[in-house]
């Protein structure tokens, strides 16, 4: 009579076990060392929470990732911020001075991607290259950020400057955080003991060509 009993409880337990098997185990992915580089990067900024919570899910613990990820996240923000004053543009279609707001703050973020540009261009592939470009990247970060507050600036209506600082505002603050941490990257660099000189001169600016180009 215990024989079907014990063969359904044999077969219950074997399809449990299989079960078990098939879903991953949910994992913390966040490591004391991922922490603390988290923290030593986000000391600079302002808002630390933002910063946090942006870097929180980078699956690295190399700092060269991480400030990067900060800018990329800005990148990305300016670009959702773009496609946010295409989404609204019809709506002001028949407003003269809101569709003139929109298309210079559309203007003022896309000088901001081509800032972006230079940005990357300066910013390497490694941690060295950028510390041989830090001044540049810092200035780079700088007018990106000038770029989102004038779109901003510009207009005057309240009503249309909350919903566009609520499309934008994101990638205003993203870019807010990475020149902090650009501004700060002495600190970053001791803080998490990397041993790199920082570049505290423009290499962004072409220098003129040598005398001897000017004669033949």
């Amino acid at each position: 009579m215990n024989t079907p009993i014990k063969l359904a409880f044999l077969i219950l337990c074997i399809a449990l076990t299989a079960t078990a098997s098939i879903i991953p185990l949910k994992r913390d992915a966040v490591t004391p060392e991922h922490e603390k580089t988290v923290a030593g990067i986000c000391s600079v900024v302002q808002d630390k929470r933002l910063c946090s919570i942006t870097l929180k899910t980078v699956p690295s613990n190399d700092p060269d990732v991480l400030v990067r990820h900060l800018a990329t996240a800005a990148e990305t923000s300016v670009k959702k911020g773009l496609k946010f004053l295409s989404g609204i543009k019809p709506k002001y279609k028949g407003d003269k001075f809101a569709t003139t707001c929109i298309t210079s703050c559309e203007k003022q973020l896309n000088n901001a991607l081509e800032d972006f540009s230079d940005f990357w261009k300066a910013a390497g592939k490694d941690i060295a290259s950028m510390a041989d470009n830090y001044f540049t990247c810092k200035k780079k970060m700088t007018s990106i950020f000038n770029y989102q507050s004038s779109c901003l600036d510009d207009i005057y209506n309240k009503t249309l400057l909350k919903e566009v600082q609520g499309g934008i505002g994101l990638g205003k603050r993203m870019s807010g955080e990475s020149v902090d941490v650009f501004a700060g990257m002495g600190k970053v660099f001791n803080t998490l003991n990397i041993k790199t000189k920082l570049n505290q001169k423009d290499t962004d600016s072409l220098l003129p060509p040598p005398l001897s180009f000017y004669y033949v």
